[in-house]
């Protein structure tokens, strides 16, 4: 289990961007919580490039897909605030 996020919304200008931030800090405060608050093993890369990949090393605890599982619902939800028009949320089982 894990998340990748990529790329920058086009709402506003690199660095104006309200989407872009509310994406990025919904998934950084998720791996500072599962880092912080759980005791699951994870690897995490920030890039400058916008890219964000999170992946559990092994499987996750209740806590831990709570936490991710609100990342979802918080992605989802601003999905819908925006009408899709600023970022994608796609599901995938690997």
């Amino acid at each position: 289990m894990g998340f990748q996020i990529s790329g920058h919304a086009g709402f506003a200008r690199r660095g104006k961007d309200i989407v872009c931030s509310a994406v990025s800090a919904l998934a950084i405060n998720t791996i500072n919580s599962i880092d912080k608050l759980t005791d699951a093993k994870f690897e995490a890369d920030v890039n400058e490039s916008g890219t964000i990949k999170f992946k559990f090393k092994s499987q996750s605890d209740d806590k831990s897909q709570l936490l991710v599982s609100a990342l979802s619902l918080g992605l989802t939800e601003l999905y819908k605030e925006y009408d899709g028009k600023y970022l994608q949320v796609y599901f995938k089982e690997v």
